[in-house]
């Protein structure tokens, strides 16, 4: 299908921007992000690619290369505090294959961006202009002006079909250009690192992800086997006050530290002070778009990551939203249809995710509620509980190679 001359101005660079870039080149159109870093910049986060996000990315011809940078998990170890043996060990690996017919994995979310940066660069009608000071955007009744200060100063203008902010949880598309709100402090802390995988042998499994549970906090293991690392991410509640401190502290304050936890122990003795601490904001919003603008991924819905899909709904954001600014007579029916197909799904997850964060979090004696739950599932017990968010196809074959027809997806609920 031809690009029908359609212009799409981005601003962003992350795995919104670059994953919705991708796609919206696969129909034709002429792609322009404009990203204010000098350099694509995703930092050290590991992270989940669920089947639902997997499906659209083998579409988009990313198989080979995300697996030549993830790990395809066997299952999660689920460990509550304090535990020698996991509670359960839920099944991943080849029976997330058979049921959802794409696999799940765990890798680097700066390995994920390069797979999509360099992905871009293959494409003539993808142009990423990098250090952009500030842009500007103004919808009217045949698309959208946009103005852009770039690195060497000189001023872009041009017009468009379409603006969409997929610049993150502090959106300048969405406060700026939209009216929207600001993004909001979660009342949660992340605490990030990297750790040589030997420094943990014993500790956690190399073939697994794992989770730890604890009074007040929890943590997630992702092994990354092609960089000899594990991912660490360590999730805890902070008051405003805290987290925003003038000094952000160097290594985490854990509560109910008076009771070691081995793993705990081993895992922060492991990291020193190499902590990346980052206070969790969220956005909630339901005005997507103004005419011919628009937002994706973390600027129009950034949330909690207890479900690790964050990055998930961003890419399907862009697998649905693609085919629409391609095959929609104007860029508001576009944003329209997006927002109703999307709001609802995206909230959805949202309430799970911020269920997750308080069983997570549970003290004694309510962690033994949680844990018989978890115990009476099973290894087996997430899929029937989670096939609504892993069998959604964002992407059919036919929508992101490219309609025969003005047709836009169809995803199943």
């Amino acid at each position: 299908m031809s690009g029908n001359g359609r212009a799409i101005y981005i601003a962003g660079a992350g795995i919104a921007g670059l994953t919705l870039a991708l796609a919206l080149a696969k129909f034709g159109a002429t792609v322009v992000i404009l990203e204010r870093n000098k350099a694509v910049q995703e930092f050290g986060a590991g992270l989940q690619i669920s089947p639902n996000a997997r499906r659209v990315l083998n579409q988009l011809g990313l198989d080979r290369q995300i697996a030549a940078k993830s790990l395809e998990p066997s299952g999660i170890d689920v460990f509550p505090f304090r535990a020698k043996r996991p509670l359960t060990t839920l099944v991943l690996g080849k029976a997330m294959v058979e049921r959802y017919d794409a696999p799940y994995v765990v890798m680097h979310r700066a390995d994920l961006a390069d797979v999509l940066y360099r992905a871009c660069k293959r494409f003539a009608n993808i142009e990423i202009a990098f250090g952009v000071r500030a842009f500007d955007a103004v919808s009217h009744a045949r698309g959208v002006s946009v103005t852009a200060d770039e690195a060497d100063g000189k001023s872009r203008g041009a017009r468009a079909f379409a603006f969409v902010g997929a610049d993150g949880v502090n959106s300048a598309t969405r406060v700026n250009l939209l009216g929207g709100p600001e993004s909001s402090y979660s009342g949660f802390v992340a605490w990030r690192t990297t750790i040589p995988m030997a420094s943990l042998q014993g500790a956690i499994a190399p073939d697994r992800t794992t989770l730890l549970f604890a009074p007040g906090y929890h943590a997630v293991c992702y092994p990354l086997p092609h960089r000899k690392q594990v991912n660490i991410a360590l999730f805890a509640r902070e008051r405003a006050e805290a987290a925003f401190g003038p000094k952000p502290p160097k290594a985490p304050t854990l509560p109910w530290a008076m009771l070691p936890s081995p793993r705990f122990e081993i895992i922060t003795r492991a990291a020193k002070d190499a902590w990346g601490y980052w206070p969790m904001s969220t956005v909630t919003t339901t005005e997507w778009h103004q005419g011919a603008i628009g937002l994706v991924g973390d600027a129009a819905h950034a949330m909690l990551p207890f479900q690790a899909q964050g990055a998930a709904m961003a890419i399907e954001d862009a697998a649905i939203l693609a085919p629409l600014l391609m095959t929609e007579p104007d860029a508001a029916s576009a944003f329209a249809r997006f927002a109703a197909l999307r709001q609802a799904r995206v909230e959805k997850v949202r309430k799970l995710s911020n269920a997750n964060g308080f069983a997570f979090h549970l003290e004694w004696p309510f962690t033994l509620g949680r844990d018989a739950v978890i115990a009476l599932q099973g290894p087996h017990g997430h899929f029937q509980r989670l096939d609504w968010l892993y069998n959604y196809h964002a992407a059919p074959e036919s929508a992101i190679a490219g309609p025969k027809r003005s047709e836009s997806p169809n995803p199943t609920p």
